[in-house]
């Protein structure tokens, strides 16, 4: 993933991709619902990490925040 000032980062949990997510400016379907699967996991809810994995990717290609492989 990059930030909007072309930085490298990386998210290995869902409080750092919330964080993350807060940050961008490009906010669509997919970045709300990666924020709340993120808010629903770090309160506990049993959500199977790959879930808000890939909701995450979802919403860093909708924003054009994800770097090519």
């Amino acid at each position: 993933m990059k930030t909007e000032t072309g930085d490298r980062r990386g998210c290995n949990n869902a409080k750092a991709a919330l964080e993350q997510l807060k940050r961008w400016t490009r906010r669509g379907p997919r970045w709300q619902k990666a924020v709340t699967l993120c808010l629903s996991d770090l309160e506990g809810d049993p959500i199977d990490p790959q879930v808000v994995r890939k909701a995450f990717e979802a919403a860093a290609k909708e924003a054009k925040m994800c770097l090519s492989p």
